[in-house]
């Protein structure tokens, strides 16, 4: 029987889109960890110690070490799927491929285009081509594929709220209605509100941060 000092340790960053994904699929599976929120400018050693890449999210648990947040997602939801997050159709892995790849891309270059020394509108214009295609899916219902969500939906979304949030007003002047309604739904709900306090920054002699 697993006991709260042998729970899988979850290494963390509030506001970082991965770590998002993978909070929101433990959240959902209901399935308990020890958060620990980790600096990003100064990591911790025991952080540093356990991820191979020293990026967030990071999932220790007693015979593995997860450092990919769809991994993550898919350990939580292999726990326990109340949701139903993993019925959905194949298409689903394939937006998730193209959000973490393409769009990602050029997320990054929009927003971070003086360390890429890019062209925002380029790669705004391309970042729109997904937004598009996810508008178009959503169509009139609630999620992607259905009025439930799925595991595409809750992967791609930290994504494409840090988009939004690059230039809110223009975002916002976009005719993506279905992924606008989508989003703010998102952004409105105890969903996310349960993932996003603001966690205490994690020490070796600090009592243990239990989620969710």
């Amino acid at each position: 029987m697993t006991t709260q000092t042998d729970l899988p340790i979850l290494y963390s960053f509030r506001r970082c889109p991965y770590a998002m994904r993978a909070r929101l699929a433990i959240a959902s599976s209901k399935t308990p960890v020890e958060l620990r929120e980790i600096l990003l400018r100064d990591k911790a050693q025991a952080f540093l110690d356990t991820s191979p890449s020293a990026t967030v999210p990071c999932l220790k648990t007693e015979g593995q070490v997860l450092d990919e947040s769809l991994d993550v997602m898919l350990w939580a939801l292999d726990q326990s799927d109340p949701e139903g997050w993993l019925d959905m159709p194949p298409e689903g892995r394939d937006l998730i491929s193209e959000a973490d790849g393409p769009f990602k891309t050029a997320l990054d270059r929009t927003k971070y285009h003086t360390r890429y020394g890019s062209d925002p509108e380029e790669e705004r214009t391309k970042a729109n081509v997904f937004l598009a295609k996810l508008d178009a899916q959503i169509g009139d219902k609630a999620f992607l594929f259905k009025d439930t969500p799925s595991l595409a939906d809750m992967a791609i979304l930290p994504f494409v709220r840090q988009f939004a949030f690059v230039d809110k007003a223009r975002f916002d002047s976009e005719p993506f209605d279905n992924l606008k309604r989508w989003l703010e739904s998102f952004l409105a709900s105890d969903r996310f509100a349960h993932i996003m306090p603001k966690f205490p920054v994690w020490s070796p002699q600090d009592a243990p941060t239990y989620f969710p």
